[in-house]
């Protein structure tokens, strides 16, 4: 990443597929309550917002002052009876730190940031379910996702539904287990490609060598 933000076009159906298959992992239910802090600006915010709407779950809105008060936002978690959240680990480690009773009732998805191994051992001694879900710019929020243990090793997972994701070498073809390679993905969950910005699109939205014709 440039680090510089870069708008994609994400479609209709790859933001149902994401949401279909974040449900078959998590299956909300109307006991359920996820706690949003994410600012709307941030794509992660769809998991947060529409997720628990469209399966009866009740969706607790974090105020922005909140959010930026740890022992306010653990106070919030309590009295709403969350059962859910999605933070980064920087905010993740501040809640550790600051109010490790108030995870023992929570899933715990950590994403937006690299989580480091000794917060990983923290948030799964203490959280109920880690989740570590990953995607870059260029997919529709995750791609991938794992399920942590106490044991302190840190991995992305495997792709969600529909989703294909290769360890390629400069050619496009695959590298063997334990060889660095650089990260492609293809499949429902892929954006159309940058917002206005058709010749990056191009360089970087690369055909499927090992797809359907035509898949990306």
């Amino acid at each position: 990443s440039t680090g510089r933000p870069k708008g994609v076009v994400v479609s209709g159906p790859a933001l149902v597929n994401f949401l279909v298959s974040m449900q078959d992992r998590f299956c909300l239910t109307a006991e359920d309550r996820l706690l949003a802090v994410t600012t709307v600006g941030f794509d992660i915010a769809g998991l947060e917002l529409y997720l628990p709407l469209l399966h009866g779950a009740r969706l607790v809105l974090a105020p922005r002052e909140t959010v930026k008060d740890v022992p306010a936002l653990a106070a919030l978690a309590r009295v709403s009876g969350a059962t859910v959240m999605q933070a980064t680990p920087s905010l993740w480690h501040a809640f550790a730190e600051n109010a490790p009773d108030a995870l023992g009732g929570l899933r715990v998805l950590v994403g937006g940031e690299a989580l480091p191994a000794a917060l990983a051992v923290s948030l799964a001694a203490s959280g109920r379910s880690v989740t570590n879900p990953y995607g870059p710019t260029e997919t529709t929020i995750w791609s991938t996702v794992a399920e942590l243990d106490a044991s302190g090793e840190v991995t992305i997972g495997r792709p969600i539904a529909n989703t294909r994701v290769y360890v390629l070498d400069a050619g496009l073809r695959p590298v063997p287990a334990g060889v660095a390679g650089e990260l492609f993905i293809a499949g429902e969950g892929l954006a159309r490609g940058y917002l206005n910005r058709p010749g990056l699109t191009a360089e970087r939205f690369v055909a499927d060598p090992y797809g359907l014709p035509g898949a990306r």
